[in-house]
């Protein structure tokens, strides 16, 4: 069963990729849907006519452009957007995607990690402390933010607003539908919809796939996803309950997030996660050498079911805590850790 289902899923893919391309042909293949394949095999896949079907050319969608954003804020988009500034990183990198990396003229400095394909001498800007004055001299159409900008729930970026600017707020998405909505609302703003959908309908492909799999998990495991470990100065542990993205994320591959019932973001004392018991803890956690190691040591923790089976896994952090489309390579990563026997293949074929 799964070989079959991991053949559907990359025809799947490439041909939600391919028609995108009918739309848009310089726009980026969907990398997250489709691993890498040789020219012949693409080939043949692209001569069988029984994988597409017939396909009709019908009228382009009337698209309009948001007039709020995604924080429910009103919002002026311009007809043309031509010059883009990008302060989160999830952003930056679905706009490369879009094939736009020609039009972003500012970048936040998480942003780096995408600068190969960027102009190498593109402004950077602190999202925490944005330079207002050094955004407003690049003249942008639009500036892209999220809520990482908007601690304490007040906008920093009031006078590029007061100067005209639109200002688009895409905050963390709370579930994955939300997030669909936001790459849907990045496209309608830069003149990129189309394109954006194809880009939405590969991950609902994948998602799909990633059911079908969880379907086989024969047992529910808790996990804990610490995104810090604790220590004498830093004693809480952060994680995430219902209302988030990455919970669902969990859901998606059959496991029970040990937050759930909390809401948000959330911080737990060390009795609190050991109480807790998870069968498997996940952490994105990279600021010692040794995270793993690190928290199989931790004092107290020795008959948590994670501890004492071994069951401690590094994730990557860019994959999951980034919210676009990637999410669902990051799914796969975490199933195959905390699933192996029914998520290991579908993660060597995709990631």
């Amino acid at each position: 069963m799964k070989k079959n289902l991991i053949s559907l899923l990359l025809c799947g893919a490439l041909s939600v990729a391919v028609l995108a391309g009918c739309a848009k042909p310089e726009a980026a293949p969907v990398e997250e849907s489709v691993p890498e394949a040789s020219e012949s095999e693409v080939l043949v896949i692209e001569e069988d006519e029984d994988i597409f079907g017939s396909y009709e050319e019908t009228e382009p969608l009337d698209y309009e452009k948001p007039t709020v954003d995604r924080a429910g804020v009103a919002i002026e988009v311009p007809d043309q957007v031509d010059r883009i500034v990008s302060l989160a990183p999830s952003t930056t990198q679905f706009l490369i995607e879009l094939g736009l990396s020609d039009k972003i003229v500012g970048i936040d400095s998480n942003s780096i990690d995408y600068l190969e394909d960027l102009d190498p001498t593109i402004p950077t800007f602190d999202m925490m402390n944005p330079d207002n004055e050094a955004i407003a001299a690049l003249e942008p159409d639009i500036v892209f933010t999220s809520g990482m900008s908007y601690v304490g729930g007040e906008s920093p970026f009031q006078s590029l607003v007061d100067a005209g600017i639109c200002v688009a707020d895409i905050p963390t998405p709370a579930t994955l539908e939300d997030l669909k909505l936001d790459l849907q609302f990045i496209g309608l703003c830069v003149n990129e919809p189309e394109v954006a959908d194809g880009y939405v309908e590969s991950m609902e492909l994948m998602l799909d796939e990633i059911s079908a799999f969880a379907s086989e998990v024969p047992e529910t495991k808790t996990v804990l996803f610490m995104m810090s470990i604790p220590s004498a100065d830093y004693p809480m542990i952060y994680s995430f309950g219902d209302g988030t993205y990455m919970s669902d994320m969990l859901t998606e591959i059959g496991a029970v997030n040990a937050c759930a019932g909390l809401e948000g973001w959330v911080a737990l004392t060390e009795e609190e996660a050991i109480a807790m018991n998870p069968d498997v803890i996940l952490t994105n956690y990279v600021w010692t050498e040794d995270p793993v190691g690190d928290i199989l040591s931790l004092e107290g923790w020795g008959d948590v079911n994670a501890i004492k089976n071994g069951e401690v896994y590094l994730v990557n952090d860019n994959l999951c805590s980034r919210p676009n489309e990637h999410v669902t390579q990051a799914i796969i990563e975490w199933g195959s850790y905390i699933y192996p026997e029914q998520f290991a293949e579908l993660a060597e074929a995709i990631l």
